[in-house]
């Protein structure tokens, strides 16, 4: 059984990274997707809808403004937790 916590624990990772890289503009992306909500001074995410899709958009988003290299630094970032979700619920990004 799987726990639907590990998304945000992924966006998570993946916008910290993407912060690293780009600066407040990962924040600026993030906050604009559609059923992610992003606390970042708190660190805190949350979904509303489905999450594989949600957290794809987010990846899209990355991948449209930086390249196809911000998919591998998500891929870097959420490679630790995405074991931990159904194949099914896995983001075809990050495979």
């Amino acid at each position: 059984m799987f726990n639907n916590a590990i998304f945000p624990q992924i966006a998570e990772k993946i916008i910290s990274e993407q912060e690293s890289i780009m600066g407040p503009i990962a924040i600026e992306r993030a906050e604009s997707i559609k059923g992610l909500k992003v606390n970042w001074p708190k660190h805190e995410i949350s979904f509303k809808g489905e999450e594989s899709n949600i957290l794809e958009e987010l990846i899209e988003s990355y991948r449209d403004f930086f390249g196809q290299v911000s998919v591998e630094v998500c891929r870097h970032a959420a490679r630790k937790l995405i074991s931990q979700l159904p194949l099914d619920q896995q983001p075809a990004l990050l495979k």
